[in-house]
């Protein structure tokens, strides 16, 4: 019983030996593992503090530069890391290291693959730039102002005062109407007038009275088509061009258009004139209601006196 426990005692021992002295082997690997380690990591840092001016100066989304740094911060945490492992000897484990972490992102990525759509599609849109604050746009059936634009989604302010939150990949791989990137707009603005009004004179005044619109870009025209002969009048369109910053703008002089052209018309007896129906009232298809009344009166007449 005592020369086992002897036994024992003593493989102990000379175990906690070749432990100590692996360690004591291996400790000037480990001091140079660990003044690497810190080397890269304030490497990381102070890169990060330098490129962080120029970068918010060039860069205008904040979100796009924020993820840039940490990924710089990221990078270099993890190549010290692997460094110092390999250094002291653990090349195995940095080859664990990196399929774990391969499968691990794998993993997450099917997890999580909306959510990484709708980043990729951020980080691009950043990039590329289609819309950005402040654009008036149409997308996904919403029409709005750009308020916000971050790594998973767009947020837009409708007219009536909502916010809408769009996932960014649904921006990205969907038409987007963007109807502040010009700076101008075209107005189409349709109208009719009399068979009775000279056309000519129906569009020199109509053009003449949309030139004085505020706002209204002469260098781009002001256009008029005749187009159909309608059911009771001759209908045209009038285009013309405007400043275009927000919604008002487009509607200011939309309304200043209405507004003038009847003012003008008023002025020159040019008649906008009522939807004309006519109604049959009568049995037999084409009779005049007049005379369907006559009839009807003189029946009734014939009937009292006999």
């Amino acid at each position: 019983m005592n020369e086992t426990i002897n036994d024992a005692v003593s493989k102990l021992y000379h175990k906690l030996t070749d432990w100590v002295e692996s360690l004591i082997l291996l400790l000037p690997n480990l001091l140079i593992a660990i003044v690497v380690f810190l080397l890269l990591y304030t490497a990381g840092k102070l890169i990060r503090k330098g490129l962080a001016k120029p970068l918010h100066r060039f860069v205008h989304s904040r979100a796009l530069v924020d993820l840039g740094l940490n990924i710089i911060s990221i990078a270099f945490v993890a190549l010290g890391l692997f460094v110092a492992l390999s250094i002291i000897g653990l090349d195995k484990a940095v080859t664990s290291l990196l399929a774990g972490v391969g499968i691990v992102g794998l993993a997450l990525g099917f997890a999580f693959q909306d959510i990484a759509s709708n980043f990729v599609s951020g980080v691009l849109m950043a990039i590329s730039k289609p819309i950005q604050i402040g654009d008036v746009i149409q997308s996904n059936d919403h029409f709005g102002t750009v308020i916000n634009i971050n790594l998973r989604s767009t947020i837009i302010r409708t007219m009536q005062g909502q916010h809408v939150h769009i996932p960014n990949k649904d921006i990205y791989n969907k038409p987007i109407v963007n109807y502040s990137e010009e700076g101008k707009r075209r107005i189409d603005l349709k109208c009719g007038v009399s068979y009775g009004d000279d056309l000519e004179k129906v569009k020199r005044v109509t053009i003449e009275a949309v030139q004085t619109i505020e706002h209204i870009l002469p260098n781009e025209g002001v256009t008029l088509f005749f187009k159909e002969f309608g059911d009771s009048s001759i209908n045209f369109e009038i285009r013309y061009w405007v400043d275009f910053k927000k919604q008002p703008d487009y509607l200011a002089a939309l309304s200043d258009g209405i507004m003038r052209i009847k003012k003008a018309y008023d002025e020159n007896n040019i008649m906008i004139p009522f939807p004309i129906r006519t109604l049959d009232f009568g049995i037999k298809g084409g009779e005049k209601l007049n005379e369907q009344l006559q009839t009807v009166l003189s029946e009734k007449a014939n009937g009292k006196h006999n």
